[in-house]
């Protein structure tokens, strides 16, 4: 170990630009690791004294504020949205990677769109969902008005991803298969996808945290009542409208805390369970 550093240090003497970087590098990471720290420890010592029983009532009240309906109402349109949008995304990756001819004019129009989503804002998502599923389809303030929006917010984030774990995927494996007589179909399906699970799964786990996290395209499309959703044409509101709303009240900041650590935490568990099926597909697939 010391004669690593020594080897290190002597080269970083030979070229101080290379020190330089390098203390740039831990420093960024440092920061970044303390900021994350910071608002984690922030958001837990404001909201863990102010949780109480009467959060996780069944029936939401000005006197008990009760978050259990958002929560409720928030993996409602969470497992909706990934109904909607990873069918699609996987589908449409599938076909841009592995039947679309390589350098076709379609798949650069469908990169540079999928990138132009990505960075739209939120709220003009909200709009566009307000004006086409509230009000053009008829489908009002609904879950599903929600869920449609939401999905194609995450879509082009699955997609890319998608497009991403399909290519990481050797030439070997699909030139094996071909080799052994199986067709483009099975292919895909049997080789190609399985090894890429992981990868799309990743993207999936990052389209959860956008659907949990997301406020301003749900207010104008799923709305703000505060009951569980008996349908999926029933108007709710999720956990982070149920913060905005709350908070915008002025009057019930301590709630606001509280029902944060629950977000914290349900955006903590999903991303560990994802991360967990992902380690056991990849491994299972690596020992196939």
């Amino acid at each position: 170990m010391v004669g690593k550093l020594k080897r290190k240090w002597c080269a970083y003497r030979r070229d101080p630009k290379s020190f330089v970087l390098f203390l740039s590098v831990c420093l960024a990471a440092l920061i970044t690791m303390l900021a994350l720290i910071f608002i984690i420890a922030y958001i837990l010592i404001k909201g863990i004294p102010n949780l109480t029983l009467d959060l996780f009532d069944s029936k939401y009240t000005t006197e008990n504020v009760s978050l259990l309906p958002a929560l409720i109402n928030t993996l409602f349109i969470m497992l909706l949205s990934l109904l909607f949008a990873v069918p699609v995304g996987i589908g449409a990756a599938i076909y841009l990677t592995e039947y679309a001819r390589r350098g076709n004019k379609l798949v650069h129009i469908v990169g540079i769109t999928a990138e132009t989503l990505s960075g739209i804002p939120s709220i003009v998502y909200g709009l566009f969902g307000s004006l086409f599923f509230v009000k053009y389809l008829g489908l009002g303030l609904s879950l599903l008005s929600g869920a449609l929006t939401l999905s194609i917010m995450i879509l082009p984030l699955i997609m890319r991803t998608t497009e991403e774990a399909l290519r990481s995927v050797p030439d070997s494996y699909r030139e094996g298969s071909f080799g052994l007589g199986a067709g483009k179909l099975r292919t895909v399906f049997s080789i190609v996808l399985p090894c890429a699970v992981p990868g799309i799964l990743s993207g999936v786990i990052l389209g959860i945290g956008r659907i949990v996290g997301e406020s301003a395209a749900l207010i104008f499309t799923s709305g703000t009542v505060a009951e569980i959703a008996t349908s999926i044409f029933s108007s709710a509101r999720t956990l982070s409208v149920h913060m905005y709303s709350i908070s915008g009240e002025g009057l019930y900041i301590k709630q606001t805390y509280a029902t944060a650590v629950v977000l914290l935490v349900v955006v903590i568990l999903i991303n560990a369970l994802s991360g967990f099926v992902a380690k056991k597909i990849g491994g299972k697939n690596t020992d196939g």
